[in-house]
């Protein structure tokens, strides 16, 4: 009863003086609607990102020349050490094995040109990236052991040239001036510019042997990457430590001077999810700023609010009320104008976040901001403790007023 009272007193205070109670609650809302919004933002980049990471799955292992700084004397990637690696007998954690040759390549059809990245891969490259496809087929191994002359297009690839990525198989275009058949087009992973997965084409490792690597005057069996897939998510480990062991006996290196590289998927997804959290609490952060502001907004009213009610206060002392209830009564209008704006806040910020997610849904780009009962309950939580405490000095002050002063005062 006694908190009801109070509350209906607080109320009563606020609602006399509307329009300075509303722009006093005006910067409450603002910051937890930051609050929320960035929250939401950082956290739907996360889930994005760790999402798009996952779908190529957690059980892929890179490998890449080139080790340690200190180690000058550095032998490339070939095919026989992906044939080695691609060994059951040798490798048993591995289940499939992906060379790789990777170079920038000029894609043109009837007059118009595209810069784009060559990939360049055995037909297990689908299993292991998990690559779908909107239209056709993927390379298989008939191509491949062919040199056919066959490209799968990026998404982005087939709309800068053909402006769809549907009806496209059995088109040709030029790789380099050399004519190539379209035999798929990938489904668009997201991203743009240079973070874009689609914008890329692949054609059959050995059509890339032959056909540009010999031609530049490099090895033919060179290697840029080394895919490689374990059995299981949880033999990762053990698929790793079996690689370096062939490697480092193929390369006759011994450990600690590897002139070659490995790192799991399951390291990126690990940074990738560091850098976000950073991300998150960053904006957050940035966000809680207003609320600080905010909160010297309900101070300075609460100020003002005692000085003008001074009299009111000397009254309420000579009729018997304690310090306790005049510490209570201003700290609970205190907290009513910061509850009040939070609760404002948090349905401005979900609307925010909900306005971010349309933006990016019609940009094309993958995203959707997460609207977490975390963040929500952090926000609440704050923003009540910010009234609590912004207003606990101007309660304080009313409190210690001495009646009769309080009384005379003009």
């Amino acid at each position: 009863m006694f908190l009801a009272q109070n509350l209906l007193e607080a109320l009563e205070s606020l609602t006399s003086n509307k329009l300075r109670s509303g722009l006093t609650m005006l910067g409450i809302v603002i910051g937890v609607a930051a609050v929320i919004a960035m929250l939401s933002v950082g956290q739907g980049a996360s889930a994005s990102i760790t999402g798009a990471i996952n779908e190529i799955g957690t059980n892929l292992i890179f490998v890449i020349p080139g080790g340690q700084e200190d180690v000058t004397v550095t032998r490339p990637l070939t095919m026989g050490d992906a044939r080695a690696i691609a060994d059951p007998l040798q490798a048993p954690s591995v289940l499939l094995v992906a060379p790789m040759i990777q170079s920038r390549v000029d894609v043109t059809v009837g007059g118009q040109s595209h810069s784009t990245q060559l990939q360049a891969v055995t037909a297990d490259y689908q299993q292991v990236r998990n690559v779908t496809l909107s239209d056709g087929e993927f390379i298989n191994d008939d191509q491949v052991l062919g040199r056919a002359s066959v490209v799968v297009l990026g998404s982005d690839v087939a709309d800068n040239l053909f402006g769809t990525t549907v009806g496209l198989v059995g088109e040709t275009v030029r790789l380099q001036g050399q004519p190539f058949r379209i035999i798929g087009v990938e489904e668009s992973k997201g991203g743009s510019g240079f973070a874009s997965q689609d914008d890329h084409v692949t054609i059959p490792l050995t059509t890339a042997q032959a056909r540009f690597t010999a031609q530049r005057g490099g090895a033919p069996d060179r290697l840029d990457m080394i895919l490689a897939q374990s059995v299981t998510t949880e033999a990762v480990p053990q698929a790793v430590t079996e690689i370096e062991e062939i490697l480092r006996l193929r390369h006759r290196v011994q450990v600690g001077k590897d002139d070659f590289t490995t790192f799991k998927q399951q390291d990126i997804l690990q940074t990738a999810a560091q850098i976000t959290g950073v991300l998150t609490i960053f904006l957050g952060g940035i966000a809680a700023i207003s609320l600080l502001v905010g909160g010297i907004g309900i101070m300075n009213i609460m100020l003002v609010s005692v000085t003008e009610r001074t009299r009111e206060i000397g009254l309420r002392k000579a009729l018997g009320a304690r310090r306790r209830d005049i510490l209570i009564q201003f700290l609970t209008e205190s907290a009513t104008l910061s509850l009040a704006g939070g609760i404002i806040g948090i349905l401005l910020g979900w609307f925010m976040a909900w306005a971010v997610g349309q933006i990016a849904t019609a940009t094309g780009n993958d995203f959707t901001p997460v609207v977490g009962v975390d963040s929500i309950l952090l926000a609440t939580i704050f923003s009540a403790a910010v009234g609590l405490f912004f207003g606990i000095y101007p309660a304080s002050r009313a409190a210690s007023l001495q009646p009769v002063e309080a009384l005379r005062y003009e």
